[in-house]
């Protein structure tokens, strides 16, 4: 396995990856990163200082899905938002992800002092992860949230 940035060929990929794992957990709806007008060009999104992303690749280059990292709120808050975290099935609980994370966390680490994300509860197994790398429930999202759906919401330190 292996960790690259997303270039602009890998748009088209990531995005059906990404519907695929919305779609699974109920996830293809208003309010949530189905809508997102990014969706379909993640690269030019992410390629912009402060923010980057991630797909990682099998040993035969399948793509097994990616991450991102981009600022919450102002500047001066220094928060960032781990997005768009989205694996295929096979890929899920081999390892892929904490590789991920971890890759997400040391560039946001350079340019942020909290990061944030949003969920859906009944991502169960995403909910356990994020928890067991150091992340806190919170009891409501942070003020500028644009994804009003999702139910699960964390925080940690950097």
């Amino acid at each position: 396995m292996y960790i690259r940035t997303i270039q602009a060929e890998d748009n088209s990929d990531i995005e059906t990856i990404i519907r695929q794992c919305l779609i699974d957990f109920g996830g293809n709806r208003a309010g949530l990163a189905w809508e997102d007008e990014s969706l379909c060009h993640l690269f030019d999104y992410y390629n912009q200082e402060g923010r980057a992303y991630w797909v990682a690749f099998d040993a035969n280059g399948k793509m097994l899905g990616g991450c991102g990292i981009a600022q919450f709120g102002s500047p001066e808050e220094k928060i960032c938002e781990l997005q768009k975290m989205y694996l295929i099935e096979e890929a899920r609980g081999t390892g892929v992800a904490k590789e991920l994370l971890e890759t997400a966390l040391q560039f946001a680490k350079l340019h942020y002092k909290v990061c944030y994300l949003e969920t859906l509860h009944n991502m169960a197994a995403a909910n356990k992860f994020y928890k067991k790398h150091g992340f806190r429930l919170l009891e409501s999202p942070l003020a500028g949230s644009e994804h009003f759906a999702c139910d699960a919401w964390y925080i940690r330190d950097l």
